[in-house]
C-alpha cells in the first residue's frame, strides 16, 4: 500500500515538473507537447489539448483587457460616453413602460378569460 502511494505520489510530481519545465518555456512548447502526443496515441494529444483550453494557458494576455474594456462600455471620449449613457437610460425608461403595458394587456386578457368562464358556468348551471 505504502509504495503504490509513493508510486502515485512521484508520478504525481513527475507531472508537475512536466507542466512547469513546458510552462517556462512558452506556449511553443505545450503547442509542440500537443502535437507530439498526437502523433504518438491521440488521446494524449487530445488529453493535452483539453488540459490547455481548460487551464486557460494559451488564452491571449491583452485579450481579457480589451474584453473589459468593451463590457463597460467606456470608448474615452466623454461626449460620447454621456451620449450612450443618456439614450442607455431613456431605452430602459421606454422598455420598462412597455413591459408595464404588455403586464396590463395580459391583465386585461386573463380578466375577460375569467368572465367569459363564468358567464358560461353561469349559463350551463341554470
Amino acid at each position: 500500500m505504502q509504495t503504490m502511494t509513493m508510486t502515485m505520489s512521484s508520478a504525481t510530481d513527475w507531472i508537475v515538473r512536466c507542466r512547469d519545465w513546458l510552462d517556462e518555456r512558452g506556449k511553443g512548447a505545450w503547442i509542440a507537447a500537443i502535437v507530439a502526443g498526437f502523433i504518438v496515441f491521440w488521446p494524449i494529444g487530445l488529453g493535452l489539448l483539453l488540459y490547455m483550453i481548460g487551464s486557460k494557458r494559451m488564452a491571449c494576455k491583452g485579450w481579457g483587457r480589451r474584453n473589459r474594456q468593451a463590457v463597460s462600455g467606456a470608448t474615452g471620449n466623454a461626449a460620447f460616453d454621456s451620449y450612450r449613457a443618456e439614450t442607455l437610460k431613456r431605452l430602459e425608461e421606454e422598455r420598462d413602460a412597455f413591459m408595464s403595458f404588455l403586464d396590463e394587456l395580459r391583465q386585461a386578457k386573463d380578466r375577460a378569460e375569467f368572465d367569459q368562464f363564468m358567464a358560461r358556468r353561469n349559463d350551463g348551471g341554470a
